[in-house]
């Protein structure tokens, strides 16, 4: 029985990947949990705390400890917690090394360090996506460096682009995501490991030395202090999250725009029957768009409650540690299917640059009015340009005509300024400002 969205059979694949929830699944929990209770024996064996032959034991047989799941259910749901029902079971199956599992350790250190060899694991994913991404709108950027289009501003034209330039202005916010990605790492991979206070006082003066080397069992980092109730490095990894959906939603956002029929000029890649309507034969929704976007917003709320899970009471919280158990493993299913679907999106989008031409030249010439202003300015001088290139915008709307026609019949324009030169004023192309060059320097930027 499935009853979530990211588990549903047939929207699943939509919303996350099969990767993403491979890594949260139950099974993969309970897997991280034994590592963690592994690496902790094996840690101890080294330094003799625990008789290193019950040391190896545990780490050779912890794993293949066939676990009763329906025994699992029914103690987690009486404990409130899986650890303590989960090391009764592997400690039976292990015989005499057994005793030895879980030495000096509490529950919230067991599920808290699995929970971070989770977050590695995902991080690892997302960014294995996320560089795909910045690979195809590397190739956009390039490829449509040059290409003009309208800029909106207020959803109406404002100035003209290029197609290049609004591909690497995505661009740069996924490079700057990946950027913070290496960043949070070493804050945020971090171990957890003491003991019930935090204090590491079971293992009396060698708590430090044990947990020293467990982590490096677990390769992670070491603490500075306990974390069991300073949740910040969570708090990060999910605002990161929020950060890379958002990125991508204002992307889905622009392309599902793009594709409405008025504008024509993006697609995403034809699939026969993707984006189909029940009743509409001629619709193509923008599916991949819409999934982004939901994301976005889904996303947006978990990192926020992520930070509220954050604030808790003295050293051991009552509450908002388990709403972290909501947050964090939906926030990454949610980014991994985000990030999927902005793979695929851009890998075969369609670009219409003749649309995109038309939609340019669709006002006019009105579009360029700052650059007739800035042109007409040395000549006339700047506030009587403004006043006749606003008097000739009003014009040319009122009366449906050119900009460049407008001004071509105006006396106070024509005796000081040449047809050649209004025409040119009046062109969109010649008025891109440094949008390739701007293209190339995010080029650069990403390449390195």
């Amino acid at each position: 029985m499935h009853s979530t969205l990211i588990d549903n059979r047939f929207l699943g694949s939509l919303f996350s990947t099969a990767e993403m929830r491979a890594v949260w699944a139950d099974t993969a929990t309970l897997a991280r949990y034994v590592d963690t209770e592994v690496a902790l024996a094996v840690a101890e064996g080294k330094l003799g705390l625990i008789p290193n032959d019950a040391a190896q034991a545990i780490a050779a047989g912890a794993h293949g400890v066939q676990l009763d799941m329906a025994r699992l259910e029914k103690e987690t749901h009486n404990v409130g917690y899986p650890i303590l029902p989960l090391v009764h079971q592997v400690a039976e199956g292990l015989g005499a090394a057994g005793k030895y599992l879980h030495w000096g350790a509490t529950t919230q250190d067991i599920m808290d360090t699995a929970l971070v060899l989770q977050i590695r694991e995902g991080l690892e994913l997302l960014e294995k996506d996320l560089r795909a991404v910045s690979v195809q709108l590397r190739r956009l950027s390039k490829e449509y460096r040059d290409t003009p289009m309208a800029g909106r501003t207020h959803l109406q034209h404002a100035l003209p682009t290029t197609f290049g330039l609004k591909c690497a202005i995505w661009l740069g916010m996924v490079e700057r995501n990946l950027e913070r990605l290496q960043e949070l790492r070493p804050r945020v991979l971090v171990g957890q490991f003491a003991g019930a206070g935090g204090t590491l006082a079971s293992l009396g003066r060698r708590g430090l030395e044990v947990q020293a080397a467990m982590m490096q069992e677990l390769q992670l980092g070491v603490p500075m202090t306990t974390w069991h109730t300073a949740r910040d490095g969570l708090a990060e990894t999910a605002q990161w999250l929020g950060l890379v959906t958002m990125s991508l939603g204002k992307m889905a956002f622009d392309v599902s725009l793009m594709m409405a029929n008025e504008f024509s000029e993006v697609f995403e890649p034809f699939v026969q029957g993707r984006g189909a309507s029940s009743t509409m034969p001629q619709k193509r929704n923008p599916i991949s768009c819409e999934v982004m976007i939901g994301a976005a917003k889904t996303v947006r709320h978990l990192a926020g409650l992520a930070l509220d899970g954050a604030v808790q009471d003295f050293e051991r919280a009552t509450g908002p540690w388990q709403a972290e158990w909501v947050a964090i493993p939906e926030a990454f299913l949610h980014t991994a299917g985000a990030v999927s679907q902005a793979v695929f999106m851009l890998s075969g989008l369609e670009v219409d640059t003749v649309r995109m031409t038309q939609n340019l030249d669709s006002t006019g010439g009105l579009i360029v009015a700052e650059a007739v202003m800035m042109g007409l300015a040395p000549i006339l001088g700047r506030n009587e340009a403004h006043d006749v290139v606003y008097a000739a915008c009003r014009t040319a709307l009122e009366q449906k005509r050119t900009l460049a026609d407008v001004l071509n019949s105006m006396p106070e324009v024509t005796k000081l300024v040449s047809n050649e030169q209004i025409e040119h004023f009046c062109d969109p192309i010649n008025y891109l400002g440094t949008a390739p060059q701007m293209v190339d320097k995010a080029l650069a930027l990403a390449a390195r």
